[in-house]
């Protein structure tokens, strides 16, 4: 009779499994943007590599240290510092000096992530905090681009403006004046030959990796199409000059960090919303902070400022959201 009552014995929630790890999704994240990261190396030559490589080493090593030092559990097999590199890496300039890839990678991994408890506690995305913090620190350096010319045997590389940049300054005539038609415009922007962080690089491949990451169920639909789709509607209505509904949607879709945003960085487990309906307004909030900085801010991207602003909200959303207890009652108003 004993041993049938321990039959019923309930373990602590969650009572569903998965073969899934952490270290297993990191590691396939970081696989995923393997496709993108070598267009960079194509297009922008034995730099594109080098800052990314700073990046990661980097922040592998701070992780190491930092939990050495405080004789802590070392976790940098889980790959987490790995990926919070290789994402910094991506949202830089290719031509930036040493030692600013190693500055930003401390501050993502160590202030950003580990002082707040490690992996699962942190607020705000450590990449684009860091990338943030060196935006602030170092401006001029990280505003920066390099026209992708140097190919693979390279090294003199050509500085130019980024398309979202000759857009928000000289307009869209002069975005025509530099890719030609609109159909090379819209093909430049899908491959990735044009001036931009490395991130920026090939759309299509970037679609690739996220592809793959909506197939493995690592990521959903909510948090990606919702802030895509309210970036689309606001650049039709609101990007064209002088009159409504005629702005260009392709254009902003996919010019700047938003792909790499929206599919790698807005659905950071930890700093999004949880719930389903929670993560399509977290979306949408992404969406329309990026087209208000673009359009109206002091910067030509907003991707970036957007989802740290949206960080901040994500815990309120999820409790604005939270369904309702299975069997519970409503209090009746007075």
């Amino acid at each position: 009779m004993e041993a049938k009552r321990d039959q019923f014995i309930v373990s602590v929630s969650p009572h569903v499994r998965d073969e899934e790890s952490v270290r297993h999704i990191m590691w396939s994240v970081s696989a995923a943007l393997f496709p993108a990261l070598l267009a960079s190396f194509w297009f922008f030559g034995p730099k594109a590599i080098f800052v990314t490589a700073l990046c990661i080493i980097s922040s592998v090593l701070s992780e190491y240290i930092f939990q050495k030092a405080l004789n802590r559990k070392i976790t940098i097999n889980d790959g987490s510092a790995f990926l919070t590199g290789l994402l910094l890496g991506m949202n830089l300039p290719p031509s930036l000096p040493f030692y600013v890839p190693i500055v930003g990678s401390v501050m993502a991994v160590v202030i950003v992530k580990q002082l707040f408890g490690g992996l699962g506690y942190n607020i705000f995305n450590p990449a684009l905090l860091g990338r943030a913090f060196l935006l602030i620190t170092w401006p001029k350096a990280m505003t920066i681009w390099s026209a992708p010319t140097a190919k693979l045997t390279g090294l003199d590389a050509v500085t130019t403006a980024t398309p979202l940049g000759i857009l928000k300054e000289e307009g869209v005539g002069k975005l025509m004046e530099e890719f030609g038609t609109k159909s090379d415009l819209y093909m430049s922007l899908l491959t990735g030959e044009r001036a931009g962080s490395l991130g920026e690089t090939s759309a299509i491949l970037l679609l690739l990796g996220a592809a793959y990451l909506l197939y493995k169920k690592y990521i959903t639909w909510h948090i990606p199409l919702s802030f895509l789709a309210t970036v689309g509607v606001l650049a039709w209505v609101f990007g064209g000059k002088g009159t409504l509904f005629t702005g260009d949607p392709v254009v902003h879709l996919l010019s700047g960090g938003l792909i790499l945003g929206a599919f790698f960085m807005a659905t950071d487990y930890v700093t999004c919303p949880t719930i389903r309906k929670g993560q399509i307004i977290f979306g949408i909030g992404c969406g329309a902070l990026t087209m208000l900085i673009r359009l109206k801010g002091g910067f030509p991207e907003g991707v970036m400022f957007a989802i740290l602003l949206m960080n901040c909200f994500a815990p309120l959303i999820d409790r604005g959201v939270k369904p309702d207890l299975f069997g519970a009652v409503k209090e009746k108003k007075k």
